[in-house]
This record gives C-alpha cells, sequence and structure tokens, in this order.
C-alpha cells in the first residue's frame, strides 16, 4: 500500500537524522568537556594577573594619599579622555543548530547599539563569529568593521585572542576607538548560559570581580613586598596582559556556551526523533494490522460465498 511505503520511508528518514543528532550530541559534549577544563585553568592565570595588578595600583593610590600628589597613569587605564567611539566585539558561533545561542547574544548586541546611538555615541562592531555578522548586518551592515570567522575552530588558543587584542589595542592607541566592549554568552552549566556586556577598554582594575572579593592588604603572611621596576612602570606592563586575558575569557566562555547550547539542542533533538519514529511506527503497525484484517475478511467472505 501506498500509505505503509510512506510511512517506512518516513521512519527510515526520521531514524538517519536521530544517527546524526546523536552524534552531534556526542561530539558538542567532548568539546564542552575541553573547553569547561580551559576555562578553569585560564582563571588561575587571570585570578593571579589581576591580583597583581589590582596590588600595584593599590599601593600606588596609598602613595598619593601618603604624598599629597597624583599620578599620571597609563592611558589604558586612564582612558583617552572621552567616550565618542564604541567598539562592540559580538561573540557568535559559525555554524548554527545550537539552539537561541547565536540569537540571543545578536539580541543583546542590538540593544546595547540602539542605546550607545540614541546617546549619540559612534559605534563600530568587531563580529567573532558568522552568525552573529548574518543577523547584525540586516540593521547594522554599516557599523560592522570586521568579522572574524574560524577562530578557535579546533579549540579556543590564547594566540588568536592575542592577535585581536593587539589589533584593538592599536586602534586605541591611534584615538580610533575611546571604549571597548565585548557582547558575549557567559558560561555557567551545560544547560545554564546568559549573556553579558562586559567594558573591557579602558581597563578597570577595581571592577574586576576576583578583586571585588579579594581586597589587597600592606602585609601578606608578614611579608611586604617590594618591586623591580618601580610600580608605575609594572602597572603599565601588566594593564595589556589583563585586556588580553578579558578577551580570551570572552573566547573560553562564548566556545563553552555554544557547545552547551548544540549538546542541549541535538538531545531535544534526538528525543523528538525518538518520539516521532513511536508514533509513526504505531501508526504504521495499526495501518498494517487494518490491512491484513481486511483481506481476511475478504478472503473468508468469498469462502463463505462460495
Amino acid at each position: 500500500m501506498a500509505g505503509l511505503k510512506e510511512l517506512r520511508t518516513r521512519i527510515e528518514s526520521i531514524k538517519s537524522t536521530q544517527k546524526i543528532t546523536s552524534a552531534m550530541k556526542l561530539v558538542a559534549a567532548s568539546r564542552l568537556r575541553r573547553a569547561q577544563g580551559l576555562i578553569e585553568k585560564s582563571s588561575f592565570y587571570n585570578n593571579n594577573l589581576v591580583s597583581s595588578a589590582n596590588r600595584v595600583y593599590f599601593e600606588l593610590k596609598q602613595e598619593e594619599t601618603a604624598r599629597g600628589v597624583s599620578y599620571i597613569y597609563p592611558k589604558l587605564l586612564r582612558g583617552t579622555g572621552k567616550d565618542e567611539t564604541y567598539l562592540l566585539i559580538v561573540f557568535t558561533s559559525d555554524r548554527g543548530l545550537c539552539g537561541g545561542f547565536n540569537s540571543n547574544v545578536a539580541r543583546a548586541a542590538v540593544k546595547r547599539i540602539e542605546e550607545l546611538l540614541a546617546e549619540g555615541k559612534k559605534v563600530k562592531v568587531f563580529c567573532i563569529g558568522k552568525k552573529g555578522r548574518d543577523i547584525l548586518k540586516r540593521k547594522y551592515a554599516g557599523l560592522i568593521v570586521e568579522t572574524l570567522e574560524g577562530l578557535g575552530s579546533k579549540g579556543a588558543k590564547y594566540y588568536e585572542a592575542s592577535d585581536i587584542a593587539r589589533q584593538i589595542l592599536a586602534a586605541y592607541d591611534k584615538g580610533e576607538i575611546d571604549c571597548c566592549e565585548a557582547v558575549f554568552s557567559y558560561f555557567v552549566s551545560a544547560i545554564s548560559r546568559q549573556v553579558k556586556i562586559s567594558s573591557i577598554l579602558p581597563v578597570k582594575i577595581e571592577d574586576f570581580e576576583y578583586n571585588k572579593l579579594n581586597l589587597p592588604t600592606n602585609v601578606v603572611r608578614g611579608a611586604f613586598y617590594d618591586y623591580e621596576p618601580d610600580k608605575m612602570e609594572l602597572l603599565a606592563g601588566l594593564l595589556p596582559l589583563m585586556f588580553k586575558a578579558s578577551l580570551f575569557q570572552a573566547v573560553v566562555h562564548s566556545q563553552a556556551s555554544e557547545h552547551g547550547a548544540r549538546m542541549t539542542s541535538m538531545d531535544n533533538a534526538t528525543r523528538n526523533a525518538k518520539d516521532m519514529i513511536s508514533r509513526l511506527t504505531l501508526k504504521y503497525n495499526r495501518i498494517r494490522q487494518t490491512a491484513i484484517t481486511t483481506e481476511l475478511t475478504e478472503i473468508i467472505s468469498g469462502a463463505e460465498a462460495i
């Protein structure tokens, strides 16, 4: 029967799709585990870096108070003196099939762009990931200054984030931008993530969450700190590293969120395929049983007529 043949074909097609989504779920789960490990490892480096910078900054502030002077801090810390031009770095993926991951980030970016434009600011957008560019260009194509695809295709790499940071710092030194913000998905767990808009330039040492929870003191375990080279030179060297670390944190959290979203999405798709196969199989068996019953009835009726 035509109905049975169509159902068989459809069931086989859904089974093939189920195998694909199941495989994609396993791949995403594997990549997620690696990304989670990278978040944990990089956080140790990042926390030690911001802690060191915070201690230097803390002692410089103490010297200002004690001596009654005002130091001229590095440009990365004090800013350009204005906030007219903003660079938004939007982190999305190059591929889809990850639920609302890309659309949620793009929606937050659009909202922030509209806020800045309403305030009379000039906005530039740096899209990291093809999907974000595809969404934003529908309305703000003129604001997109660059798109980077394939970042961390084999896992996030620090040198990739460092290259992007050098490019942005060069634009900052030339006065092409005044502020830089990262729009990314912050990884909480495999099934939970939240979109964050983080100001990463100029560097605000006191705004780092680790420094809010771990305030520096003059004495640590009975030992006083001394510095070589001097504190201001050391701070000037730490600030670019902090900016690069912040950018790298956005990369690893974005990638972990992507893999978590894809794993969840493919798990839902696999379960939906299983449910659909069950329903179609039941329908197939009922139609087949009806057909067999009809044939038997016709045979018995024919035999009785004879």
